[in-house]
């Protein structure tokens, strides 16, 4: 069955990372709304799309639409959200799913009230590193987590004229918020905070963590590296295990080995020597490493009413309740 989606916000990360996804699921862009008229032509062009909006309380009476789809500032995520369900419709939103954990709670609650999805797009769960990762801690004989270690870094181009951060935040730090305790199946107990920004656009943040399952941890987000260069890494440690995640896509998955140099019949054993993954990119497969479809696949089975684990608005509101939580320390 084809899902006709009504969407909001024709930006570049729309046009280039979820839009693309919806033809292989099955969703056909039905109307769009922006008040960029010539982001919304584009867009429109691209899709065959003409019925066009710059107001989305329009688009939510167009009809026969099946879902929302947005991605858009927090503010109208929230706005346009609430408006969509009070209209019976289920919703995709890009993270952060508001402007504050009070806005995402208000989302929550209409969502209940409608009885409703709200799915929230924190693809970082669907990366291809990130997917095998879990499916490991899940799956296998991994054990107890006794810590998380990640990184996730950017530049300082992105948030030039927004001194108090507030873009890095909601657009940056959001991810980790979700990520973090999503691998650790906990949420954080201690949360301490150090920093330091050597000018203005330019911080770094190092937080120290506990889990309420009973693990260690930290994370270390900041605006003082190139996009140019890989800027994310997350490391999960057990009793004698660990799993790396690098740039999202390369896994090793560290056991036990015995030495090697001083046994003359020394081999590869596949229980207790390392695992690894990367994957082939110079074959013709058009695969999404970052997570993309992954996160739209499972949308469009939820939008259609079926059950799929995958982040909601629940999901969102804990993501900016943690968020909120560090600012605060980060500001003191």
């Amino acid at each position: 069955m084809t899902l006709n989606i009504g969407w909001i916000g024709c930006g570049r990360h729309a046009r280039q990372m979820l839009l693309p996804r919806l033809p292989d699921h099955d969703i056909r862009l039905a109307a769009l709304c922006d008040r960029d008229g010539a982001a919304m032509a584009a867009t429109a062009r691209a899709y065959g799309v003409t019925d066009c909006y710059a107001d989305f309380g329009d688009l939510l009476r167009h009809p026969g639409l099946d879902a929302i789809g947005m991605a858009v500032g927090p503010e109208i995520h929230r706005v346009a959200a609430i408006a969509a369900l009070e209209r019976g419709l289920p919703v995709f939103m890009e993270k952060p799913p508001a402007a504050t954990a009070a806005g995402a709670r208000d989302v929550a609650a209409a969502a209940q009230k409608a009885r409703k999805p709200v799915i929230v797009g924190f693809m970082k769960r669907y990366s291809s590193g990130n997917r095998i990762a879990m499916n490991l801690l899940r799956n296998g004989d991994f054990g107890p987590i006794l810590g998380i270690t990640g990184s996730y870094l950017t530049a300082p181009t992105y948030f030039e004229g927004e001194p108090d951060y507030t873009g890095f935040y909601l657009h940056h730090c959001i991810h980790y918020m979700d990520l973090i305790p999503w691998f650790a199946s906990s949420e954080f107990g201690d949360l301490s905070v150090r920093k330091v920004s050597p000018a203005p656009g330019r911080l770094l943040l190092h937080l120290g963590f506990t889990t309420k399952a009973g693990a260690i941890g930290n994370i270390v987000m900041g605006t003082v590296q190139s996009r140019g260069t890989p800027m994310e890494e997350v490391r999960i440690m057990g009793d004698h295990k660990r799993i790396e995640v690098d740039n999202i896509v390369n896994v090793e998955l560290h056991r036990d080995p015995p030495f090697k140099a001083d046994n003359p019949a020394a081999t590869l054993d596949d229980t207790v020597d390392t695992l690894t993954w990367q994957p082939n990119f110079t074959a013709a497969a058009n695969e999404d490493h970052k997570g993309y479809s992954g996160l739209v696949a499972d949308a469009s089975a939820v939008l259609r009413g079926d059950n799929r684990e995958m982040p909601t608005i629940e999901d969102g509101v804990l993501a900016m309740e943690r968020l909120e939580r560090m600012i605060r320390l980060v500001e003191a």
